[in-house]
């Protein structure tokens, strides 16, 4: 009996997605990270100092154990708050419950793995939808204005693009389908995908159908990846609330690397 035709674009999808996931090399499946002074979460695929903290490593297997450990002492009031904010961020932000059902619904209308475009938007925008870059990117997938233009978004007499960007539904649906396409411009690489949804798809090409050597680049690919394991179900843990008013504590921002923080 012959799979479907939606069942074969899903059994693609997969095995791209583990394609992707197989080249990455060994010494890059660890994820650190630290919250500064402000507030401002900070995610690299490697330890570019002091400050930064191991807290996923060999594929999206958290260190639960230490945070365990702190856990357990915290009434003695001797817990790492600011590891604990980490966890708490990459795998409980409160704005993950509010675009989880858009992304799934989205991503799955164009055959693309939800846990890629939820590893994406933590890289991206850090589940901010009101996130613009410094380049003109907005919003949760951080598409610009050209991109969401290719992608179906066009303005119309109340609202310009850069408006329409703003709305959630609409920036998911563009990145989404530019995800898609680039996995139609480059079958079975997940990294030149990711590459190309940061550099643009020209940069790709022009290094022959290489990642390119921009070093925020490298960086992306990699720090999506690894995000992209820890999103996978049954991937990681969920943390409970820190306390019983459901307080989650100062607001948190993303930078990756040497990104300029987003608004």
């Amino acid at each position: 009996m012959r799979p479907s035709g939606k069942l074969r674009r899903n059994l693609a999808a997969t095995l791209l997605a583990l394609a992707g996931l197989a080249c990455v090399p060994a010494a890059h499946a660890e994820l650190w990270g630290f919250i500064d002074a402000d507030g401002v979460a900070h995610f690299a695929d490697k330890k570019l100092d002091a400050r930064y903290q191991l807290f996923m490593k060999d594929g999206g297997r958290l260190d639960t154990g230490r945070l365990a450990a702190r856990q357990a002492q915290a009434v003695g009031g001797d817990i790492d708050l600011e590891q604990h904010k980490l966890y708490r961020y990459v795998l409980n932000h409160p704005n993950i419950k509010t675009v989880e059902p858009l992304i799934h619904q989205i991503a799955g209308k164009q055959d693309v793995d939800p846990a890629l475009v939820k590893a994406v938007m933590a890289v991206e925008s850090g589940f901010n939808p009101a996130a613009v870059s410094p380049k003109g990117a907005i919003g949760l997938m951080q598409v610009i204005p050209d991109t969401g233009a290719r992608f179906g978004v066009s303005a119309d007499a109340r609202r310009t693009i850069e408006q329409k960007l703003a709305d959630p539904r609409t920036n998911i649906t563009a990145g989404v389908r530019y995800l898609s396409w680039l996995m139609q411009q480059f079958p079975d690489n997940l990294e030149l995908v990711l590459a190309a949804y940061n550099a643009g798809e020209g940069a790709v090409q022009r290094y022959n159908n290489r990642i390119p050597p921009y070093p925020e680049t490298r960086q992306y690919v990699s720090t999506v990846l690894q995000f992209y394991r820890l999103y996978q179900p049954q991937q990681g843990v969920v943390l409970k609330r820190a306390s019983a008013g459901g307080d989650d504590g100062p607001r948190v921002k993303m930078v990756i690397g040497a990104r300029r923080p987003m608004p």
